[in-house]
């Protein structure tokens, strides 16, 4: 018995130490590098060589290595791995293309760290996920929509005295700085100062009013600081602190990425494809394609004929024609209509049907049917009417009719307002950038409310529909609106 206890001592002493070597082989070897990312294409803060020359100077004091940059060229995959954490040192604008911006999630998500300080959340608004990172967009300071100083005294409180970049903090701490109010707030962060906003005069209010925060995202460390406009604050030791504390959060482990929990794909470089012309100068206001199983392609144009293109031998013919209202002899108005959109079943390979959005010359509707496509011809007989809604004709405009299909078979149709968009003549009101909602009942066409405002009527929307065998459709879960919902 004694030695059977023996044996199951030193085992579990093996197994134990297998465990510790095993969860430190991902650990990087040497120092911790970071890289700061300084480019802007907005404002251009003054502080920022006080800043990466401050951070710098962190680096050599408390062991690890920087790496400076303003050239959005270093972030490629390759090169990002070998970082521990980036810094976005105040920078502004959009300063990545598509291909870096996608390199970056992916080293973020593969457990890479960032730090944004200050003017970090003043980059990439059309970039949602950097956004939802970082954690806010800039909103506003003092200064910019009222007369006060932009660099002022103010109150911050810690919120969270137990992180390592707060713990050293006194609970009020008064320091002077440029005060940032947020859009687009991340709620799922963790806060870890605010700003008390009577303490300074100027800039939006939030209410609540975040000023340095960290989380969890997307598989990476993210530590935030709107502090830092001043070229003084990095020679402030409490802020200095406040940053380098920041830093090591971000590199965490200073473990090796691992790149196989990536989500976002990279973005093929342009090289790797090429253009190939396959019809020139044949066609007349091409409006949708779909490609069939066996790569011909049939192209619906707004005139009402469907062009056929034969994979096989590069060659153009139509396939079939529909009677549409594509023009109006209405001085002053360019109708938009027409054949707008065409889609293959996702069961073409057996049941040959295409699916086609148009406008028939005879009746005051948009249409979307169904049709039977055999030996390289639409049959212009088989139609089988799947839905139709009013379209009001001759004005302008507004029309819309893309045809789309989900992975479970669910049928999407975009369509038009059927509005006029432009300032109606003779009328002392201009919209602005306004949608037209003029209710009098001679100015209809100038009234959206009437369509995409009307949850009674189809145009303006997204349709969402599971078309039957028989060519009836159901109203699939998850609608917006539920079938025999009152007043839709």
């Amino acid at each position: 018995m004694k030695r059977y206890f023996h044996l199951l001592k030193y085992f579990v002493v093996l197994v134990t130490a297998f465990l510790i070597i095993n969860s430190c082989s991902d650990k990087r070897s040497g120092k911790p590098k970071v890289l700061v990312f300084s480019k802007t294409a907005g404002y251009v803060h003054a502080s920022i060589p006080d800043g990466v020359a401050a951070i710098q100077k962190l680096g050599e004091e408390n062991g690890f290595e920087v790496d400076t940059t303003k050239d959005a060229g270093a972030f490629t995959e390759e090169n990002l791995k070998q970082y521990s954490a980036v810094i976005f040192l105040s920078t502004t604008g959009d300063v990545l293309d598509k291909y870096q911006e996608a390199d970056f999630e992916r080293y973020i998500q593969a457990g890479g760290g960032y730090v944004g300080i200050h003017a970090a959340a003043d980059t990439e608004y059309d970039w949602g996920w950097y956004g939802r990172m970082v954690g806010g967009y800039f909103l506003d300071h003092p200064g910019i929509n009222d007369p006060h100083p932009n660099v002022q005294p103010g109150t911050l409180h810690v919120e969270d005295s137990t992180h390592i970049s707060t713990e050293f903090l006194p609970a009020e701490w008064n320091r002077t700085d440029e005060w940032y109010s947020y859009k687009k707030f991340n709620d799922e962060v963790n806060v870890l100062l605010t700003i008390d906003e009577d303490s300074y005069k100027g800039g939006a209010d939030m209410g609540y009013h975040p000023m340095a925060w960290y989380h969890n995202y997307d598989g990476g460390r993210v530590f935030y600081t709107g502090l830092g406009h001043t070229s003084e604050s990095f020679s402030e030791d409490l802020f200095l602190h406040h940053v380098l504390a920041g830093i090591n959060y971000a590199i965490g482990e200073n473990r090796v990425l691992d790149y196989s929990r990536a989500t976002t794909e990279r973005v093929p470089a342009a090289n790797r494809f090429s253009r190939k012309f396959l019809s020139r100068g044949e066609f007349t206001e091409p409006t949708e394609m779909t490609i069939l199983p066996n790569r011909d392609v049939l192209i619906a144009q707004r005139r009402g004929e469907i062009m056929l293109y034969k994979n096989s031998d590069s060659t153009l013919s139509q396939a079939g024609k529909l009677d549409v209202y594509w023009r109006t002899d209405v001085e002053g108005v360019n109708a938009e209509e027409g054949l707008m959109g065409i889609k293959k079943d996702p069961n073409f390979e057996q049941n040959n049907h295409v699916f086609l959005f148009y406008s028939p010359a005879d009746t005051s509707v948009n249409r979307l049917s169904r049709f039977t496509f055999a030996d390289d011809k639409l049959d212009m007989d088989s139609e089988e009417i799947i839905l139709q809604f009013y379209s009001q004709r001759d004005i302008c405009c507004h029309t819309g009719g893309s045809i789309a299909f989900d992975s479970e078979g669910l049928l999407y149709l975009s369509t038009g307002d059927n509005s006029t968009p432009f300032n109606q003549p003779n009328s002392e009101y201009t919209l602005g950038g306004y949608a037209p909602l003029d209710e009098r009942e001679d100015r209809r066409q100038y009234n959206a409310l009437r369509s995409s405002g009307n949850a009674n009527d189809l145009r303006g929307k997204i349709l969402r529909i599971k078309v039957n065998e028989d060519g009836s459709y159901d109203i699939p879960d998850g609608n917006l609106y539920p079938e025999g919902r009152v007043g839709t």
